[in-house]
């Protein structure tokens, strides 16, 4: 029997450093198991220049990554979401369409890279910070046996996920 593959939309205002980070991450560390999407309910149309620059570092293809607005996930030709993970403040306060599939959603806030002001190796020390963070995040729930837990568990679970965080760097 082949297990199901779940769905998962990162969100972020602009869809230009956070969500599309996550949604690298996740399409990496998901085993099989996920297949992730990225959005904005603003998006930028661009991927910021430092968002591409580390995760070409780490090795991620990045050809078909773009900026993309949230409302490509809310038609009803949209793939079915089994998750909506919000990663910045302000798309976590906005109402956001109805998902396909009554998804199940958290909120994992982490700091807007995209706005740090530094220098160019401290700016890029901060992308790969929120990197980190999300990942660890992205491991956690992509550890996790969705099919021994039930919605309630579940959800209590991912939005368990959002709360923590687990870089173990120092501030810039």
């Amino acid at each position: 029997m082949v297990a199901r593959e779940f769905n998962v939309l990162f969100l972020c205002t602009g869809n230009s450093a956070r969500s599309i980070m996550a949604e690298c991450a996740l399409n990496r560390w998901g085993n099989g198991k996920f297949k992730a999407f990225s959005a904005g309910s603003h998006p930028k149309g661009a991927i910021h220049p430092v968002t591409l620059a580390v995760l070409t570092e780490l090795r991620y293809d990045t050809s078909n990554l773009r900026s993309k607005s949230w409302d490509e996930f809310a038609g009803p030709d949209s793939p079915k979401l089994d998750f909506v993970f919000t990663v910045c403040d302000r798309a976590a306060s906005e109402v956001c369409p109805i998902w396909p599939g009554q998804p199940i959603t958290a909120h994992w806030g982490a700091a807007d890279p995209a706005a740090f002001v530094g220098t160019i190796t401290q700016t890029h020390k901060f992308f790969l910070k929120i990197y980190r963070e999300l990942e660890n995040r992205i491991k956690i729930f992509a550890s996790l046996r969705i099919d021994a837990l039930d919605r309630f568990a579940l959800e209590s679970r991912v939005r368990e996920i959002g709360r923590i965080k687990l870089t173990g760097e120092k501030e810039t």
